[in-house]
C-alpha cells in the first residue's frame, strides 16, 4: 500500500495514494452521493475537509468545467473505494485523479470506506489526514494533533471574496447576498429566475448591504462553525425587519442565530443527496441534498423535534414556526419567521448534486419577496 489514511484516534486506513503526491489534514466527513464528486470538492463548505466517498465507484464520468461550484477546490483530500480516471464521457475534460493532480490535491484509493464511515458514525466526525506511506505514523499524529478543531472555526474569512460581484442583468428583484462560501449553482437558480445578485464579502456591514436598495437579503451556504460568527450575527439583527431575509444551509444557522435561537456540533454532520425532509406546509416528504456538520437547537431546548408539526419559538424578533423537518434524526431543517419577512432552508434546494424535489424553493422565495 503506497498511502493510508490516520485518524486523531490512532485508527488506520490502507490504500493506494493517487492524485497530488501531497499530505493533507483536516476534519473527516462522508457524504452519501452516488455522483456529484467534483462539485463536493470544489464546495466552499467543505473547506478544511476530507472527504470520504461512501459509493465505491468515484470518477467514472471525468471532470469538467461545468461541475465546479466555486473557482477552485476547497476540500483538501479525495478518499475512495474504487476511484476511476477516465475521461471518455460525454462531458468530460480530464480524468477525475488527472485533474486532482491538477489541482494539488492528494487522494486515496483502496480504502475499506465502509469500515470508515461505520467509524465516523460511531465515533464522530474527528480529525484525520491522508499521507503517502513515506510519512510515518509517529509524523502523522503530530500533523493532524496540529489541526485546529472545527468547532469554533471561522472558515467564513476564508472564503468570501475580496470585494463585491454583480450577477445578473434587468430590471428584475435585488438581491444582497452576504457570500460565506456561496456555491455557483445557488446563484445560477437565482439569476435564471430574474434576480439580480450582488455577493458581499461577510464582513459587509448593514450599510454597504442597504446601499443599493435590495428588495432582499440572502445568507448563504459555507464551511465552519456559526457560533463563531458574531460580527454576521450582529449585522443580521440590523437587517431582520426592515428586509426580507432567506437563508440556506450556514445561513439557516446565522439567521436563527440572529433571532436569538442556539446552534451545535453534529456528531457526523448531514452530507449527502439522499436525506428525506418533511415540508410541514405541504405535507411533502422530499429527498435533499445537505452539506453541513451543525444544526439548530429546537423550540423546546432539545437537539431534536418530535413531532410533525409547526411548532413554534419565540425569538427576539417575534414567532418563528418549524417549517421543515429531517426524517432522518428529527433535527430542524427550517423556520419560517412569523412577524418580519424572514425564512430559512438547512439543505440545499439547489441540488448542485442532488435531486430536484425543492427547487421550488427559489420561487416560493421571490415570490415571498415581491409579496413584501
Amino acid at each position: 500500500m503506497s498511502g493510508y489514511v490516520l485518524l486523531e484516534d490512532g485508527t488506520r486506513f490502507d490504500g493506494e495514494a493517487c492524485g497530488a503526491d501531497a499530505r493533507a489534514t483536516g476534519e473527516v466527513v462522508f457524504t452519501t452521493g452516488m455522483s456529484g464528486y467534483q462539485e463536493s470538492m470544489t464546495d466552499p463548505s467543505f473547506a478544511r475537509q476530507l472527504i470520504t466517498f461512501t459509493y465505491p465507484h468515484i470518477g467514472n464520468y471525468g471532470a469538467s468545467s461545468d461541475a465546479m461550484e466555486s473557482d477552485r477546490v476547497h476540500a483538501r483530500a479525495a478518499i475512495m473505494r474504487a476511484a476511476t480516471n477516465a475521461e471518455d464521457a460525454p462531458t468530460a475534460e480530464r480524468g477525475w485523479l488527472d485533474w486532482l493532480a491538477d489541482c494539488g490535491v492528494p487522494a486515496i484509493t483502496g480504502v475499506d470506506t465502509r469500515a470508515l464511515v461505520r467509524h465516523i458514525r460511531s465515533e464522530g466526525a474527528m480529525r484525520g489526514g491522508v499521507f503517502p506511506a513515506r510519512v510515518s505514523e509517529p509524523e502523522a499524529r503530530e500533523l493532524i494533533a496540529g489541526e485546529e478543531q472545527m468547532a469554533g472555526l471561522d472558515l467564513a474569512r476564508e472564503v468570501t471574496p475580496d470585494g463585491v460581484t454583480e450577477h445578473g442583468s434587468g430590471d428584475g428583484l435585488r438581491i444582497a447576498a452576504i457570500d460565506t462560501g456561496i456555491k455557483g449553482s445557488i446563484v445560477r437558480n437565482l439569476v435564471s429566475r430574474g434576480a439580480r445578485v450582488a455577493l458581499h464579502p461577510c464582513t459587509a456591514t448593514a450599510g454597504e448591504l442597504l446601499a443599493g436598495d435590495p428588495d432582499a437579503i440572502f445568507l448563504a451556504n459555507g464551511p465552519g462553525d456559526p457560533a463563531a460568527l458574531d460580527y454576521i450575527v450582529e449585522t443580521l439583527r440590523d437587517l431582520v425587519g426592515r428586509k426580507p431575509v432567506w437563508g440556506i444551509c450556514l445561513g439557516h444557522q446565522l439567521l436563527c442565530r440572529a433571532v436569538g435561537l442556539q446552534t451545535y456540533k453534529l456528531p457526523f454532520g448531514h452530507r449527502g443527496a439522499n436525506h428525506p425532509v418533511k415540508d410541514l406546509s405541504t405535507g411533502r416528504i422530499e429527498i435533499t441534498s445537505q452539506n453541513h456538520g451543525f444544526a439548530v437547537v429546537g423550540p423546546d431546548g432539545r437537539p431534536r423535534v418530535d413531532v410533525d408539526e409547526p411548532v413554534r419559538w419565540e425569538t427576539d424578533f417575534g414567532a418563528a414556526a418549524l417549517s421543515h423537518v429531517n426524517l432522518y434524526d428529527r433535527t430542524v431543517e427550517g423556520l419560517t419567521l412569523l412577524e418580519v419577512p424572514g425564512a430559512t432552508v438547512q439543505y440545499h434546494p439547489e441540488a448542485g448534486p442532488g435531486p430536484h424535489d425543492s427547487l421550488y424553493l427559489f420561487d416560493r422565495f421571490l415570490e415571498q419577496v415581491r409579496a413584501a
